[in-house]
């Protein structure tokens, strides 16, 4: 959502209103035959009133309409023929916000009330009285104000509605790409690469049957048909991870730690703040960052301990995996697959990843994703 629609500059533009409007109902008022009695202290307050209180129409449109409408009977009732301006607005914002049925309801209502106002104010004759009430609070007006507010409401919904349908649109686009290269590359490279590994892998178990020396290339060949089929099988996972099977999330990730320390490597798990519902994506985005983290640490760092760190906050999902490895203080990390690949799910997510050499020794990998905050 914008700033200029629920941000601070439509808070400062809705006080400016509110403020012009009080300004105009009190010069109105002060323009009048009033003394300095009780009740007519109490007619300026309401009019202020009645105009401040649109300062929250735009967050509590039902409540700002009732008390422009009492403000508009009672300083009426007060003696003051002032037109009921702060209504007409608070009548605008209610059918904005989609209070039809209640906004005509407590139009007729004002209606009503206006003429008993004036009798009340001291008029005696109901024809006076009337034209007072009329004058006050227009029929044109009312239906000038709230066409305006529907017509509003209704464009918004609808390009509302229109922007909902092309991010639906571009993510089906998105789900259809990612999927269609992945049968490519199971397709064209899968296959090739399992040959090479296996014929490789033959040729080297010969070797060593034979009591012959295994060339140096041939075992080259061997192991990079092997992290070709890991990288390959861990990209086709991620491409093929959509919402058409049952994703990996948060459920998942000990699993993962427990895995790990059924490979040698000494893993802990710490879950801090209180556990809430948060978006699938950002659920597969932390178990990707943890999978990836804990497979590289397993395979290149040397490490004899990691460290899983989630913590839930108000507004963020947050996930740290540290390890007791040998990468250097200072020095930047190798570009990878893997670290690509957790940088842009991070970031598609308006997240942040931090993955460096940590200062007492060791890697870590730090991500911050957004969250809508718990209502």
């Amino acid at each position: 959502m914008s700033t200029g629609r629920f941000g601070v500059r439509a808070g400062v533009r809705d006080w400016a209103i509110a403020v012009c409007v009080a300004a105009v109902l009190l010069v109105t008022g002060l323009s009048g035959q009033h003394s300095a009695t009780s009740i007519d202290l109490l007619g300026y307050a309401l009019l202020a009133a009645g105009g401040l209180a649109l300062a929250a129409g735009r967050r509590a449109p039902v409540p700002v309409l009732a008390v422009t409408g009492l403000c508009a009977v009672g300083y009426q009732a007060a003696g003051f023929d002032v037109p009921a301006v702060a209504y007409l607005f608070a009548v605008y914002a209610a059918v904005r916000a989609g209070h039809r049925t209640l906004t005509i309801v407590a139009s007729f209502a004002m209606l009503a009330a206006l003429p008993v106002a004036a009798l009340v104010s001291g008029l005696h004759d109901m024809g006076e009285a009337l034209a007072q009430s009329r004058g006050a609070l227009e029929i044109a007006w009312l239906i000038a104000a709230g066409a305006a507010g529907e017509a509003l409401r209704q464009a918004e919904r609808r390009a509302d509605e229109a922007e909902r349908t092309r991010e639906e649109t571009a993510r089906r686009r998105a789900d259809e790409e990612r999927l269609h290269i992945a049968r490519e590359l199971h397709d064209s490279l899968v296959h090739q690469i399992s040959i090479i590994k296996v014929q490789s892998e033959v040729a080297v178990h010969l070797a060593r049957k034979r009591g012959e020396k295994v060339p140096e290339a041939l075992l080259a060949i061997q192991q990079a048909g092997r992290e070709a089929t890991r990288e390959l099988r861990a990209t086709l996972e991620a491409l093929r991870d959509d919402d058409t099977t049952p994703p990996h999330g948060l459920d998942d990730v000990p699993e993962l730690v427990e895995r790990s320390r059924t490979s040698g490597l000494d893993s802990t798990l710490t879950i801090e703040g209180q556990r809430r519902d948060v978006p699938s994506a950002v659920e597969r985005t932390v178990y990707r960052i943890v999978q990836e983290s804990l497979t590289n640490i397993a395979r290149h760092a040397a490490a004899t301990s990691a460290s899983v760190h989630i913590g839930y906050r108000a507004d963020a999902l947050s996930v740290r995996v540290d390890d007791d490895g040998k990468a250097t203080p200072g020095a930047a990390p190798a570009p990878g697959v893997g670290l690509l690949g957790m940088r842009e799910r991070v970031t598609a997510l308006g997240g942040r990843l931090r993955a460096e050499p940590r200062g007492e020794g060791g890697f870590t990998v730090q991500a911050e994703l957004p969250v809508e905050p718990t209502s």
